[in-house]
């Protein structure tokens, strides 16, 4: 499993690199991808970083022009974070071999065994065991200095 981990944030090391970003700011913009428009405290939230840490990440990522502050159409007082999708194409694109060994592991697999593996990944993510941050008894994440 650390293989397993140290192999991903290389690669996404690399891509970051490769696209002029820093990692933090990369796995923002992964936040953006699978969750879509996020607030900033719900990206603070997520990361475990505090709300300053994520205006400088967000300033960077506005900055390269991966990501945009938009008013929130249902309530003008939110402004939501919004990945570009000509950015994250151009991301995409640098992780296509990937994508495509990835896609070719899983057509190896049958539905048994990929609902298997989505449950182990899905129990590695549950809440609280979130790398990074931990849950204080009163509720507020602390950050583990990541």
């Amino acid at each position: 499993m650390w293989r397993f981990i140290a192999d991903v944030v290389l690669r996404t090391q690399a891509v970051a690199q490769q696209v002029g970003l820093g990692g933090s700011d990369c796995q923002f913009v992964a936040l953006l991808g699978v969750h879509g428009p996020l607030t900033a405290g719900r990206l603070a939230e997520l990361s475990g970083l505090t709300t300053g840490t994520v205006t400088g990440v967000l300033d960077r990522l506005e900055k390269a022009g991966y990501a945009r502050r938009v008013r929130d159409a249902t309530d003008r007082r939110k402004v939501l974070v919004t990945p570009v999708p000509e950015a994250m194409e151009t991301l995409a694109e640098h992780h296509r071999a990937h994508s495509e060994h990835l896609d070719a592991v899983l057509h190896r697999r049958d539905a048994a065994q990929l609902q298997v593996i989505a449950d182990f990944l899905a129990e590695l993510c549950a809440p609280g065991s979130s790398s990074g941050s931990r849950e204080r008894g009163n509720g507020t994440t602390v950050s583990s200095g990541s």
